[in-house]
């Protein structure tokens, strides 16, 4: 039975950030904290709200600078360690201590992030193709094959980006969606599906929409989205920026929290090899790796990810 879901509703958080956000279920249940990445916002989640409200207190989020969140423009409003705070002020604003996390991409990062550094507000982590920080930061280093996948992301931080993206009625930002996996048939895996493709002409026009919000003082509705990657040290090193990278000692980066990955292994941005090595940094891990899933996995195949998800909320910590 699927629950119906509220958008609509504003959080103002104590630092001065107003987020909009969705939910489905009833306050006091559980609470599971949907975080989506880049260039997506709330209504990612909404196979998941639907799914999860019957049991939880579901909330899908528009992370700063997305969507109908607020959007600043300066670059270091988007530092990580703001993000965190973000979502940690977002846990306790809607009446709660700690909050089962699911996120995907940049949403994941940020989460990787929390866990760590507030291990106490994160009951369960779930991550969906999203690169633990460090783990990212030793293969940006080592592994020409991720430099080269990651390459984008320096084209992302330029200055102009955001037109770059825009140009043709943000046709690249399309193709970003539709170059993958369609409805469960592997990008690159020779598959073919007669099913219509999850990012229909329905979602093309709603997400267009959210990329025309302008942010604070008129800047383009996509500059708050891509300051998330001109914020981070984390990306492939240039002769002009030799990326910050993260703090060298592991042990920094420990995640004590149960963490469950669901990872769509034809993603080519975000490679499988960043999965090697993530047990020793996790206290708690099982991974799921789905072979015919790309970095959209949670769109391809909603069912088998809420399956998996379902799962991992289920656990006994």
């Amino acid at each position: 039975m699927s629950s119906p879901i509220r958008s609509g509703q504003y959080a103002n958080l104590p630092n001065g950030i107003r987020l909009h956000y969705a939910s489905a279920g009833s306050p006091g249940r559980p609470l599971v904290l949907f975080v989506h990445g880049f260039p997506e916002a709330w209504f990612a989640w909404e196979a998941q709200l639907e799914a999860f409200g019957a049991r939880f207190y579901a909330v899908a989020l528009d992370l700063r600078g997305f969507n109908l969140s607020d959007k600043p423009v300066d670059v270091n409003a988007y530092r990580p360690h703001k993000i965190v705070e973000d979502l940690k002020l977002m846990i306790t604003l809607l009446g709660y201590g700690e909050s089962q996390i699911v996120a995907h991409d940049w949403g994941g990062a940020i989460a990787w992030q929390l866990a760590i550094l507030a291990p106490q507000r994160v009951r369960k982590l779930v991550i969906v193709n999203a690169p633990h920080p460090y783990v990212f930061a030793r293969q940006l280093l080592e592994n020409p094959a991720q430099r080269q996948a990651s390459a984008y992301m320096n084209l992302l931080r330029k200055p102009g980006a955001e037109l770059l993206l825009a140009e043709n009625d943000f046709q690249r930002l399309d193709a970003l969606f539709t170059a993958g996996a369609a409805n469960g048939a592997g990008a690159g895996s020779g598959a073919k599906s007669s099913a219509r493709h999850w990012y229909d002409v329905a979602l093309r026009e709603r997400y267009h929409a959210t990329w025309s919000i302008a942010g604070e003082h008129g800047s383009h509705g996509l500059t708050g989205g891509l300051n998330y990657y001109r914020a981070s040290g984390l990306h492939p090193p240039t002769e002009g920026d030799p990326a910050i990278g993260v703090e060298a000692d592991p042990q920094r980066w420990i995640v004590r929290v149960p963490v469950r990955v669901i990872w769509g292994m034809q993603d080519t941005a975000l490679l499988a090899s960043l999965l090697e090595g993530l047990a020793e940094l996790c206290a708690d891990l099982r991974i799921t790796r789905i072979d015919d899933g790309s970095h959209w996995v949670v769109h391809e195949q909603p069912a088998r990810v809420n399956a998996l998800i379902a799962q991992a909320l289920d656990e006994a910590c």
